[in-house]
């Protein structure tokens, strides 16, 4: 019988060089939001920079994933891993956040702050973790494994993946932004999951979260239209049980009310004139 996550020991805030530049927020209490929805080439090639470095900074910090480790320690090597590349770590002091990534164990949907726990034997783990650099956001994550999973949990986050590459490949300029909710859903309740809808994708650019909203269940009243040059992420949140959740006393920490497991994925993506692509791959 898997334990249920208790919040652990939070160590301080992790320093960034001087020379690093830092998102317009950092030390306040609200960011900036509103920016246009459509980029132009030059700040698109600036998001490949950024998507690239969090991407490898994912990959990086994945690698580490295995029973024994710290969420804390994870935190430090993501840290490190952008600051040697010249990038903040976007959520470094975003609304107060007070780390560098997110770490979501198991039942935690999201924003899961890395602490002394430390992952066991049968873990799951979404890490989050957004490079700013370059006066851009790249914003990318994965669940990963932690030692031996059991049957359930693997293939709900190997699914929840796919959904996330399913929504990606449906985009195309004169579509509708539904369309990314509608085929996580569709795909999603083929198996049973919840596909949780408090928590969204975002536009993205300049600012952290641009203020567009990409929900991941089938909205039919979101009539956006899709056209080349918009940013945005995808990143489902799929669940074993129910969508319904509670906040933890940080204020960040989201877990399902009835504790069964949930996985995310997440990529940064553009809108291209034939379809999209990815700007989070390593």
């Amino acid at each position: 019988m898997t334990t249920l996550l208790q919040p652990g020991r939070v160590s301080p805030m992790r320093k960034v060089p001087a020379h690093i530049e830092r998102p317009e927020y950092v030390g306040k209490k609200r960011p900036k939001t509103g920016e246009s929805d459509v980029k132009t080439p030059e700040i698109i090639e600036r998001m490949r920079v950024a998507g690239r470095i969090a991407a490898q900074a994912l990959e990086e910090v994945g690698r580490h994933v295995r029973p024994g480790v710290t969420t804390d320690e994870l935190d430090r090597i993501g840290h490190e891993f952008l600051l040697d590349h010249g990038a903040y770590p976007s959520t470094l002091g975003y609304k107060g956040y007070p780390k560098s990534l997110c770490t979501s164990i198991n039942e935690v949907i999201c924003h899961g702050i890395p602490d002394d726990t430390v992952l066991r034997d049968g873990d799951i783990v979404n890490v989050d973790i957004t490079a700013y650099i370059g006066g851009v956001h790249g914003d990318t994550d994965a669940t990963f494994l932690a030692g031996e999973v059991d049957e359930e949990s693997r293939l709900l986050v190997e699914r929840t993946r796919e959904s996330m590459m399913r929504a990606i490949k449906a985009v195309a300029p004169g579509r509708q932004l539904n369309v990314v909710g509608r085929v996580i859903e569709a795909y999603a309740k083929r198996f049973g999951y919840g596909v949780v809808r408090d928590f969204t994708g975002h536009g993205i650019g300049a600012t952290f979260h641009s203020g567009l909203m990409v929900p991941h269940y089938d909205d039919p009243s979101l009539r956006v239209e899709l056209v080349p040059g918009m940013t945005f992420t995808i990143e489902p949140m799929l669940t074993l049980g129910t969508i319904e959740y509670e906040i933890w006393p940080d204020k960040w920490t989201a877990v399902t009310k009835d504790r069964k497991r949930t996985a995310q994925f997440e990529h940064t993506i553009v809108v291209t004139d034939t379809g999209s692509e990815i700007l989070t791959l390593p």
